[in-house]
């Protein structure tokens, strides 16, 4: 590992907090950056994502833990995305943005710009990787 990248350890997944805080709101979602984060199963693997507050003009997306699904994935941070979220040489963790199947089709996952979060603080921003990753990688 080295000063300008690090790599997100592919297990064990460190503890997710119950809020975020996105450094820089979403592509597409200008003024919401701030989120909760809901275990939608017993094992944590897939959550919701929804910003606050809850109310009509609030957002829902669907976010995995991408280890369950993809183990060999270990996507290498830029220095600047973590210092962005104030971890620096810190335990990262990444989340996955779902995308339902449609037409009886299999949900997909969104490999290249994952979110990258400080589990101790929920400090989080999307970033897009170096390299050739799927935007819609099958789940399942």
């Amino acid at each position: 590992m080295n000063a300008a990248t690090a790599t997100t350890q592919p297990h064990p997944t460190p503890a997710l907090p119950s809020a975020l805080h996105l450094v820089d709101p979403l592509p597409g979602l200008p003024g919401h950056a701030e989120f909760s984060l809901t275990s939608l199963d017993d094992i944590g693997v897939l959550y919701a994502l929804r910003s606050l507050p809850d109310d009509e003009q609030s957002i829902r997306l669907f976010v995995v833990t991408p280890e369950a699904f993809f183990p060999d994935y270990a996507p290498t941070v830029r220095s600047d995305v973590r210092e962005s979220i104030g971890v620096g040489d810190g335990a990262v963790a990444t989340l996955v943005v779902v995308r339902p199947g449609e037409d009886g089709s299999a949900p997909t996952a969104n490999l290249l710009a994952p979110l990258v979060l400080d589990p101790a603080t929920g400090q989080a921003v999307q970033t897009v990787l170096d390299g050739d990753l799927p935007l819609r990688a099958p789940l399942g």
